[in-house]
C-alpha cells in the first residue's frame, strides 16, 4: 500500500520537473549559466524587495488611515547595501527595461525569460532570481506609489496623467480580485526564492554537495529559477498592460488564469524543495549535535582549573542570560554562583514524583543545617530533561513551573536552554532513563560520582561530599543491621535498640495474614519472655490498600505503623537504593553479604504474600509470610533450643527445617535505573535467576 500511495506523488514530481518542455527549457537556461565567482549579498537585497511588496497596495483614505508603516531606516541606509547596489544597478535597470519593452511589444514570455538569463549569466542561481525580483519590484513599486499618491499629491497626479493612468488608478479598488491573484503569485515567488537562498547558505562543513538530500534539490533549482523569472515576466506584463490598456484590461480572464497557473506551478515546486530542505536541515542538525556531543565528551576528559567551562557547556554557554533560578529567592542568577563548588546535578523529567521531591527537599535542608563548610561548598542544580518529540505546550510549562516552585535549590530557568547534545550525553554517558539521578561534579568539573542519589537516600548528609570514594568508605563501615535497614524511617527504632528490644518489620497487603501474624508473634514473645516491637512497612509503590491496612492495624492495635505513605515509599526506595549503590560499586549477590540480605528483602516484596524480619543486634531471622507464621505457630517444637541457642538462632533453625527444596523467589527492580545486572543469583539457593520482562500498572 505504501508503494502504491507514493506512485502518484513521484509521477507528479516527474511531471513537475521532467516534462519534455521543461527538459528542453532546462538545457537552454543551463547553457546561459556561466558564474564567474562574484557573490551577491542576496538576503539584504531581498529584504528591501520585500519591503516594496509589503507596501505596494491600495491605501484607504480615511481619517487616521493614511499612515504608512515605514521600513527600518538603518536597513535602507546600510553602507554595504548601497555599495552592492552601485555594482548591480546597471544590471537591475537593464532587466527592468527588458521586461518593460518586451511586455509593451507583446513579446514571447519564454524568449524574454531567456534574455534575462543571458543578462544574468555570470551570477549564481540565487542571485539571478533576487536581481530579477529587484528589477520587477522597481516597476511594481512605482505603479503603486503613483496609485497611493494620486488622490492627494499634484505631482503624482500630473505624472499619472502623462502615463495615461487616471482611469486605471481611479478603479484600483474594483481591480482588487486581479491584484489578489498578482499578490498571491508574488508571495509564491518570494517564498521559493527564500528556499533557494537557504539551500545556497547550507553550511558545507555539515553537508556535502554530493549528499543525496542536497543533490536532489540542486538538480531542480535551475528549473525553479526559470519559473520564478518566467512568473516575474508575467507579472510585469500584467502591470504594463494595465498601464497601456487601462481599466478595460481587467475584463480579460486569460491573463488572470495564467497568473493562477504559474502560482500553482511555483507552489508545487516550493513544496517539493521545502521537503528536501527539511531533510537537509535534519541531516545538518544531526551532525551538529554529534559534533557538540563529541566536544562535550572531550571537555569532560580535559582537566580544568574550575567547573565553569563544564557548567556552561551543560547548561548554557552564552553570557547574555542568567540561566539559573535561585529556589530560595526566586531570582535569576548566573553560573558564577556555582564556581569552584561541589555541584550535584539533579537530573529528571518534569514527572518527578512528589514523594521523591519531598524526601530530597528534607535531605537538602538537613545538609544546609550542617556545618558551614558543607553549606558553602555544596549546591544542587535541577536539570530538567524534556523530550523534543512532543511540543512544549502550556500544560507542560505549568507542570514545569509548579515543580520548579517547590524546589529551594537552583534550577535551570528554561528547559529549552538544555542543548540536544547535552541530553544525548546525559542519556548515553550518564545512563539517564526517566528515574531521577544525582550526578556529582567536583570543584574542577570532574564527575566525582555518576549517580549519588542512592547514597543520599541511604545516608543523607553523612554522604557528603557524595563522591564514589565516600560511598565506598561508608559501605566498608556498614554491616547488615536494623539501624541500616530502617532507623532513618522511624526514630522510635533507636529507642527500641537502646532498650535491647527485638524489632520486627513486616509487610504485605493481606490483612488476614497480618492479623494472624501479629497476634501469633505477640503470643510467642510473651511465652518466650522477650520484649518485641513490630512495625508495618507495607509494600513498595504503596496505594490505597496499604493505607487502609495501616488504618486497620492502628484501630485494632496490632502493631506500630508508619504515619504516612511517603515514609513507606521511602523505606522501599532506600532498600532499592542500597541495591543500586552496591551494583554501582561493582558488587554482586554472589560475594557480598549485605547485597544478599537486600535481595531477600526485595524478593519478599515481589511475592504476593506477607513477610517478616526480626532483628536484635546482628542476629536476624526472616522469611515469607506462610513460612514464618508456621514457624511461630509451632513454637512449642523449638522453644527448648532457645536456652542454648538464643531466640533468633532457634527460630532460624526452625525456619530452615520448613524451607522446601522447591521454591520461587521474585526480584522486582525498576528497569529505568540503568543499573540492572545481567546475572543475579537467588539469595536462598544460589542458583542463577531467570530474567523476565514485566509490565506493571501503578494502580491497585
Amino acid at each position: 500500500m505504501a508503494l502504491v500511495s507514493r506512485l502518484p506523488q513521484r509521477r507528479a514530481e516527474r511531471l513537475m520537473f521532467s516534462s519534455s518542455d521543461d527538459n528542453a527549457m532546462l538545457k537552454q537556461i543551463q547553457s546561459t549559466h556561466a558564474p564567474d565567482g562574484r557573490e551577491v549579498e542576496v538576503t539584504h537585497l531581498l529584504r528591501v524587495i520585500e519591503e516594496i511588496f509589503q507596501h505596494a497596495k491600495p491605501i484607504i483614505h480615511a481619517p487616521g488611515a493614511n499612515q504608512v508603516a515605514h521600513p527600518r531606516v538603518d536597513m535602507l541606509d546600510d553602507t554595504d547595501l548601497r555599495e552592492m547596489l552601485e555594482l548591480l544597478s546597471y544590471t537591475i535597470n537593464k532587466i527592468s527595461c527588458e521586461m518593460a519593452c518586451k511586455c509593451i511589444g507583446g513579446g514571447d514570455a519564454h524568449g524574454t525569460t531567456l534574455n534575462i538569463f543571458n543578462i544574468l549569466s555570470n551570477y549564481t542561481w540565487d542571485a539571478k532570481v533576487v536581481i530579477a525580483l529587484a528589477a520587477f519590484s522597481i516597476n511594481y513599486g512605482e505603479f503603486w506609489m503613483l496609485a497611493q499618491l494620486y488622490p492627494t499629491n499634484y505631482l503624482a497626479k500630473a505624472v499619472a496623467t502623462l502615463k495615461q493612468l487616471p482611469e486605471t488608478l481611479e478603479h484600483v479598488d474594483t481591480l482588487k480580485p486581479r491584484f489578489e491573484v498578482l499578490t498571491g503569485l508574488i508571495k509564491a515567488m518570494v517564498d521559493l526564492t527564500k528556499c533557494i537562498i537557504e539551500f545556497k547558505q547550507l553550511p558545507p562543513q555539515y553537508i556535502s554537495p554530493d549528499a543525496p538530500e542536497l543533490l536532489t534539490a540542486t538538480t531542480h533549482i535551475p528549473t525553479a529559477a526559470y519559473w520564478i523569472i518566467r512568473s516575474i515576466v508575467a507579472c510585469a506584463s500584467q502591470i504594463t498592460n494595465l498601464i497601456s490598456m487601462g481599466h478595460e484590461y481587467a475584463t480579460s480572464t486569460a491573463e488572470a488564469w495564467e497568473l493562477s497557473s504559474l502560482a500553482h506551478k511555483i507552489n508545487s515546486i516550493y513544496t517539493h524543495l521545502s521537503k528536501q530542505l527539511d531533510l537537509c536541515d535534519q541531516l545538518i542538525n544531526e551532525k551538529k549535535h554529534l559534533e557538540a556531543f563529541e566536544k562535550l565528551v572531550h571537555l569532560f576528559a580535559t582537566p580544568h582549573l574550575d567547573n565553569m567551562k563544564i557548567l556552561q557547556a551543560l547548561i548554557y554557554a552564552k553570557d547574555d542570560q542568567l540561566p539559573l533560578l535561585d529556589g530560595s529567592t526566586k531570582r535569576r542568577v548566573g553560573l558564577d554562583v556555582l564556581r569552584r563548588r561541589n555541584v550535584l546535578l539533579l537530573i529528571s523529567d518534569i514527572d518527578l514524583p512528589n514523594e521523591e521531591l519531598l524526601v530530597l527537599e528534607q535531605m537538602y535542608q538537613e545538609a544546609k543545617q550542617a556545618p558551614t563548610r558543607m553549606e558553602s561548598q555544596y549546591e544542587v542544580v535541577w536539570i530538567p530533561v524534556v523530550g523534543r518529540s512532543t511540543p512544549w505546550d502550556s500544560e507542560k510549562q505549568k507542570q514545569f513551573e509548579t515543580l520548579q516552585g517547590m524546589m529551594t535549590w537552583y534550577s535551570v530557568v528554561d528547559p529549552t536552554l538544555i542543548d540536544p547534545a547535552v541530553i544525548k550525553y546525559i542519556k548515553e554517558v550518564w545512563k539517564f532513563n526517566k528515574k531521577a539521578m544525582l550526578v556529582v561534579l567536583d570543584p574542577q568539573g570532574r564527575v566525582a560520582n555518576p549517580n549519588a542519589i542512592h547514597m543520599m537516600l541511604i545516608w543523607g548528609s553523612l554522604a557528603y561530599p557524595f563522591t564514589s570514594d565516600r560511598e565506598e568508605v561508608l559501605w566498608k563501615e556498614e554491616k547488615w543491621r536494623i539501624e541500616l535497614l530502617a532507623s532513618p524511617i522511624e526514630p522510635m527504632i533507636f529507642n527500641w535498640i537502646t532498650e535491647g528490644k527485638y524489632v520486627c518489620l513486616y509487610g504485605g497487603e493481606d490483612i488476614e495474614w497480618i492479623r494472624k501474624f501479629t497476634n501469633t508473634a505477640r503470643a510467642v514473645a510473651r511465652a518466650a519472655q522477650i520484649p518485641l516491637e513490630m512495625l508495618y512497612v507495607g509494600k513498595s509503590n504503596p496505594r490505597e490498600k496499604v493505607r487502609k491496612n495501616s488504618a486497620t492495624i492502628l484501630a485494632e492495635n496490632l502493631s506500630h505503623v508508619l504515619p504516612d505513605l511517603t515514609l513507606i515509599w521511602f523505606f522501599w526506595v532506600r532498600l532499592e537504593s542500597m541495591w543500586h549503590s552496591k551494583v554501582q560499586q561493582g558488587k554482586s549477590v554472589d560475594s557480598d553479604p549485605i547485597m544478599q540480605e537486600i535481595m531477600k528483602m526485595l524478593s519478599f516484596d515481589g511475592s504476593d504474600q506477607g513477610w517478616a524480619v526480626i532483628c536484635r543486634g546482628t542476629d536476624t531471622a526472616k522469611a515469607k509470610g506462610d513460612v514464618i507464621l508456621a514457624a511461630l505457630a509451632d513454637y512449642e517444637s523449638w522453644k527448648g533450643r532457645i536456652g542454648q541457642r538464643g531466640f533468633l538462632p532457634a527460630l532460624n533453625d526452625r525456619l530452615q527445617d520448613l524451607q522446601t527444596p522447591h521454591h520461587c523467589n521474585r526480584l522486582i527492580l525498576p528497569s529505568t535505573t540503568g543499573t540492572i545486572p545481567e546475572r543475579v543469583v537467588c539469595a536462598e539457593c544460589g542458583r542463577v535467576m531467570e530474567k523476565f520482562i514485566m509490565y506493571r500498572c501503578c494502580t491497585d
